[in-house]
């Protein structure tokens, strides 16, 4: 891995001030999650609101993804694109990843939303792959914590429930940057990965998958499905290591 940046405690206060706004967005845009609601609208109500609050949307343009957040639905897994015609329905699973720039940093969060009256398989996917990010955190103020101690707890409660841990996309570095060193991989990895240090500052976001961990892209190059058509969960937040220990920094004032 290439040189992680360490961040000051100044940083780390401006990442969690994009955090604070990002995490806000998120629990109201949540709210709009019910059967009949496009997408779009949930997608246009992010954007307004970040701008209202002096914020910037970092997923608009990047790389040229068309709209300001993501939005992925049952078997998508990430990167789904709103728009006018996919309607929520009852019964859905919906993840919601926003990323906020707030004076020039980052910070980048999801969350599951459950629309109407969901199935209990499909709560347990969503509870499970909740404690995954959350062990996933706790792991990373334990001493002498690695990178590598965070995919393989996820990668235990996983193996627990029979489900796949998705190894295509990963959690990152994040600051002025929207994806920095290192790579935080969510699954079972034997080779070497750093020491978590302290200014260290990085999501956790892992993609759980009910059925096998295989994904496949889409024909518009971003929306990630399961190859096997089975349901998806993810969680994130961005994290850091300091003086206090793991502190989260995508949680609403």
């Amino acid at each position: 891995m290439a040189h992680i940046k360490v961040k000051t405690a100044k940083e780390i206060e401006l990442i969690r001030d994009a955090g604070a706004l990002a995490a806000e967005t998120l629990i109201k845009a949540g709210e709009l999650c019910k059967p009949g609601v496009a997408t779009v609208e949930v997608d246009d109500f992010i954007g307004n609101y970040t701008k209202k609050h002096g914020g910037i949307s970092a997923d608009l343009g990047y790389y040229g993804y068309p709209r300001q957040a993501c939005i992925s639905i049952n078997e998508v897994v990430c990167h789904g694109i709103p728009d006018s015609k996919t309607i929520l329905k009852d019964g859905d699973i919906v993840n919601i990843d926003i990323t906020t720039i707030l004076s020039g940093y980052h910070g980048d969060t999801s969350m599951m939303f459950l629309v109407g009256n969901v199935s209990k398989n499909a709560r347990e996917l969503v509870s499970t792959t909740k404690l995954c990010m959350e062990e996933g955190i706790r792991v990373c103020g334990l001493p002498n914590a690695h990178y590598s101690d965070i995919g393989n707890v996820i990668q235990d409660i996983a193996d627990e429930h029979g489900y796949g841990v998705v190894e295509d996309y990963c959690g990152h570095g994040i600051g002025r940057g929207f994806h920095e060193e290192p790579n935080v991989y969510h699954f079972r990895f034997n080779g070497h990965t750093p020491r978590i240090e302290e200014g260290h500052v990085f999501t956790i976001e892992p993609m759980i998958n009910e059925g096998r961990p295989g994904v496949k892209v889409l024909g518009d190059k971003w929306t990630v499905v399961t190859k096997d058509g089975s349901l998806s969960a993810q969680w994130e937040h961005t994290i850091a290591l300091t003086r206090n220990g793991i502190e989260i920094l995508t949680l609403p004032r």
